[in-house]
């Protein structure tokens, strides 16, 4: 396969020289045998609150394909002993020297995975997608990519839980939180018109509503402004809060409405922080887009969606979609094709 696929790399480099002149030395060769990526080292990973602002720094090396190599990197952790049967992805970016996030960022991830307030042994992996966009179909190229992973680290994690408020009335078990315990909580939460309702802090037992331009004890329950998914922020030191309208849905030429609006919404699963749907499709092509709209939407390989990337193709059936949307501007998703009786 990798001998097939430097016979691509030397006519694409062939090519290069009849039609630009440039010098043999410019050509590019990929080693026979590309050095799988590395974590160097992992930081301490017993987490704690008072901490939760700061920078935490995974020192890794990027695969090594014998030239500067564009290629796409995924920090993964799962339980000790999984292997890596259903990881979590930490990070999903294209630099690999140094991967940096805040320890809060990191908590809210490892509390997909790991119990709170508990020590857990855990394993992180780097795995790179590496792909030469020639569109042949050719062993490493963008629809056949190769795939390295780097040794697994086995380390024990500590992920603190998070102080909480429970939207009552809402019509769900729903509820935002507060990843450094700072009095300003946020969260995905469904809302509808139907269902006004009030923000409950179970430590103290105080109930929260909105009276008199403020978010103050005892208040009005909070009425939104329309039916959907929303990116709900509350701020009780300042006492105010606000709604952001965050509607994932699919679209395409195998969805329900094709190419126009509106597309299919997705639902969002808090727990594990995906937004998933189970649909009928057709042959065609799905994306994936925030609020109706193309200022946001997720496209290119399964693996590593990006903001514009290209359209995925699917084949006619039922699936089971999953997504994972990363910083609000990456992300991955699991396509599965269901067994209909």
């Amino acid at each position: 396969m990798k001998a097939n696929f430097l016979k691509y790399i030397a006519l694409f480099g062939l090519v290069g020289v009849l039609v630009s002149c440039e010098k043999d030395e410019d050509k590019i060769f990929m080693k026979e045998n590309p050095a799988a990526p590395e974590i160097v080292s992992v930081p301490d990973l017993k987490l704690s609150r008072d901490q939760g602002s700061e920078t935490i720094e995974f020192v890794c090396s990027p695969v090594d394909a014998g030239f500067e190599a564009s290629a796409r990197y995924f920090l993964e952790v799962d339980a000790d002993g999984n292997n890596f049967a259903s990881p979590i992805v930490v990070y999903n970016g294209v630099k690999a020297d140094v991967i940096s996030m805040t320890v809060s960022e990191l908590n809210a991830l490892l509390l997909r995975k790991f119990a709170a307030d508990a020590v857990a042994n855990a394993e992180f992996r780097l795995r790179a997608i590496l792909a030469v966009d020639a569109g042949t179909g050719a062993p490493g190229t963008s629809n056949n990519p190769f795939q390295y992973i780097s040794e697994s680290k086995a380390v024990e994690v500590f992920a603190y839980g998070l102080p909480r408020l429970d939207l009552q009335g809402s019509g769900l078990t729903q509820k935002i939180e507060s990843a450094l315990g700072d009095g300003i909580y946020k969260g995905f939460v469904k809302l509808s018109t139907a269902n006004p309702f009030t923000l409950f802090n179970p430590d103290t037992e105080t109930v929260f509503g909105y009276s008199d331009g403020a978010v103050v004890a005892g208040g009005d329950p909070i009425v939104a402004g329309g039916d959907g998914y929303y990116n709900m922020l509350v701020d009780l030191n300042a006492g105010s809060y606000s709604l952001s309208e965050y509607k994932i849905g699919l679209i395409g030429s195998a969805a329900p409405n094709g190419w126009d609006t509106p597309d299919t919404k997705m639902d969002y699963d808090a727990q594990n922080g995906t937004w998933y749907i189970t649909i009928d499709l057709i042959d065609g092509f799905i994306k994936f887009r925030k609020n109706d709209g193309w200022a946001w939407n997720l496209g290119g390989s399964p693996d590593a969606l990006t903001q514009g990337g290209s359209d995925i193709p699917v084949e006619a059936g039922n699936y089971t979609i999953t997504l994972t949307i990363i910083n609000d501007a990456t992300g991955s998703v699991v396509i599965k094709k269901n067994v209909v009786q």
